[in-house]
């Protein structure tokens, strides 16, 4: 009978593991890419890829449960020499980071292709989009492996599942990740039929594949701390050196994850307003940088940074020069980091960690945007302007206290044995609850009731087959562009991309200062973002018979008028869809992004109150059981620990 659960229950995950990989049955590809889901031979390759991962996925897992295939307990044992953490958690741990790591390498690549070159038939259509499925796919093996492994017990924390297996809490929060990041794959498919295709990275299951993979960190390093005992790795005596620097990497990771909302700022295509940009730094600098400081101690953040760095200019060297793709840009988060370990000399980090996390806040939103904002002028292709200096400092003000706070729970969630001052349980739901009204009081981007035209003249640069031109622009009215936070001739999905922002020369008129492509598949508009309103006005469209849309030409003499920014950079999105089903289909999706979120944070509180205990005082140690076929050797200094169990 104990057979058949874990026969039911494996059974159960490698069904989930092959669904979630299977986009939904296409039409047969068309010239041009399909404007509205996969084409039939990219589900079918897919589907046998998904398949043949989940039934090496079961055979492990099973083989694993049954004794009969001893590589993870080898591998596990190894894990454990080699780092002195529990081996259900070092080898997991490992291999997750490792997934990730091929991931986004995949997503920045995969950007970097598709606003060079445009839409393409399916998930297979372009190399990036192996590395992303090989990656998360990577993610959810991590999590089953993490469930799977231990053989009697995974610490103080574990959840009892049930088929009587006993998981550690973050390898739970790996598994949910993984399987969020994974059915976006099918669900976005879907999404793209009904509504045609969001060319955007912020589309509502791009953001859930990008979310769930960003969010598994929190899983890793949650299972680190089970692995431990609960203890602070720079607490725990006889540790390798590269097993306490893995904490630094997790907080480089996390940042990371966090980092990947502000892609389209890095690549200078948003389709957002300007104010996004420092309101999602903040947010991830408050979050990864207080969490890290509170969980890792004197240097942490500056270390998290360091690691983020190192990985964000490796990916911009092979994306840009390498692959010879547009190169994505990244921030600094420096002066934030600076400011976080500034403010944890003066204020214990470690007792009161909310209350530190606002504190960092502070110091992220004044030294950590003022760097920002410098380097915005140094490296980025758009620069943030003083015409929008109030409103960012007055947000970022805001989103960086209220994530500061966020960051100091995840940061005590991450040291359950640490004693520490009572806090205010309103504080991290209140914060929670700003830092969404931040972002949803930015994301309104209506078009004025008043029209704005542009008469627009071209100059031939270079002739057929590969026209280029020059431009000037005569904006109507004149003060079209007075305080504006961009105005740019944006061109793209032409085998390149260009950005330029265009020189004044007079009362609303403008030059470019680049050629301007304007033939073969390139789409090139002029760009006009003041205050709320984002727009956009077509210079040269080619036809697309997939939409279908005709062709706009780039004539020597005509007056456009500006429209609503995103029905220009979206020409696939269909016309005519109700509006309640659109409306559906968010809250559908947001549904299941807070259920995630949900679930990650109940797991967190687990781990912390489970090593606390009521009492506020750390649980006297577990006897330390071993069974035949699991690894048994464990550091000496973990055996010592308080808090130190199986």
């Amino acid at each position: 009978m104990h057979g058949r659960r874990h026969r039911l229950t494996l059974a159960s995950l490698g069904a989930l593991a092959a669904l979630l990989t299977v986009p939904a049955v296409a039409p047969a590809a068309s010239k041009p890419p399909p404007a509205g889901g996969a084409a039939i031979g990219q589900v079918i390759v897919a589907t046998a890829g998904g398949l043949v991962g989940t039934l090496v996925l079961f055979a492990l897992v099973f083989g694993h449960r049954s004794g009969r295939i001893p590589i993870f307990a080898r591998l596990a044992a190894l894990s454990e020499r080699v780092s002195g953490i529990r081996g259900w958690a070092a080898l997991p741990g490992a291999f997750l980071l490792g997934s990730l790591t091929v991931a986004v390498f995949g997503m920045y690549w995969d950007i970097s292709i598709h606003i060079d070159n445009g839409r393409d038939p399916g998930p297979l259509a372009n190399p990036a989009h192996y590395f992303i499925l090989v990656g998360l796919f990577g993610v959810l093996f991590a999590g089953v492996m993490a469930i799977a492994l231990p053989l009697d017990g995974a610490g103080r924390a574990e959840v009892t599942l049930p088929n009587r297996w006993r998981s550690p809490v973050g390898a739970l929060i790996i598994t949910a990740c993984g399987a969020f990041s994974l059915i976006a794959f099918p669900l976005d498919d879907i999404w793209h039929r009904i509504f045609g295709q969001d060319v955007t990275l912020w589309g509502p299951t791009h953001l859930m594949l990008i979310g769930g993979a960003g969010l598994s960190v929190l899983g890793a390093w949650t299972l680190h701390v089970e692995g431990l005992g609960g203890k602070l790795t720079r607490h725990a005596e006889g540790l390798p050196g590269w097993t306490r620097h893995r904490e630094y990497a997790m907080g480089g990771a996390f940042l990371i994850g966090l980092s990947t909302f502000q892609a389209e700022f890095d690549y200078a295509v948003p389709q957002f307003r300007l104010i996004f940009h420092p309101v999602l730094l903040m947010l991830a600098a408050g979050v990864a940088l207080v969490a890290a400081r509170v969980r890792g101690g004197r240097g942490a953040a500056l270390m998290a940074v360091l690691s983020f760095l190192v990985i964000r200019a490796i990916l911009t060297v092979i994306v840009g020069p390498i692959l010879g793709h547009t190169t994505p840009k990244f921030p600094l988060y420096i002066g934030a980091a600076v400011a976080v370990e500034l403010i944890a000399l003066r204020f214990g980090a470690e007792k009161r960690p909310l209350a530190f996390g606002a504190l960092a806040g502070l110091g992220i939103a004044t030294l950590g945007l003022a760097v920002e904002w410098g380097w915005t002028h140094v490296f980025f292709v758009n620069p943030w302007p003083s015409a929008f200096l109030v409103e960012a400092v007055v947000l970022s003000l805001i989103m960086a206290v209220a994530a500061g706070v966020l960051g100091g729970f995840i940061g005590r969630a991450l040291t359950p044995l640490v004693e520490r001052d009572p806090a205010p349980r309103w504080a991290v739901p209140l914060a929670a609850l700003v830092a969404f009204g931040v972002l949803a009081f930015s994301l309104p981007m209506p078009t004025p009731a008043d029209p704005i035209k542009a008469s627009i003249t071209t100059r031939q640069l270079t002739g057929a087959p590969k026209r280029t031109i020059a431009a000037t622009i005569k904006l109507n009215p004149a003060d079209a562009a007075k305080d504006s936070e961009w105005l740019d001739v944006t061109g793209w999905q032409g085998d390149g991309s260009v950005v330029d922002r265009l020189r004044k020369t007079g009362p609303g008129s403008y030059e470019t200062t680049k050629p301007i492509p304007v033939y073969g598949n390139w789409k090139t508009t002029l760009r006009l973002q003041r205050g709320r309103a984002v727009l956009g006005l077509p210079i040269f469209f080619p036809a697309d018979p997939a939409i279908p849309v005709k062709r706009i030409p780039a004539e020597p003499q005509f007056t456009r008028q500006f429209v609503f920014d995103k029905s220009n950079l979206q020409r696939e999105q269909k016309k005519g869809i109700p509006g309640f089903l659109t409306v559906i289909a968010y809250l559908v999706v947001l549904a299941i992004a807070l259920a995630l979120i949900a679930a990650i944070t109940l797991g967190l509180r687990r781990v912390e109150r489970t090593h606390i205990g009521t009492s506020g005082e750390p649980p006297p140690p577990a006897p330390e059981p071993s069974r035949e076929g699991e690894p048994k050797r464990t550091a000496p200094a973990l055996r010592r620990a308080p808090g130190a169990h199986a």
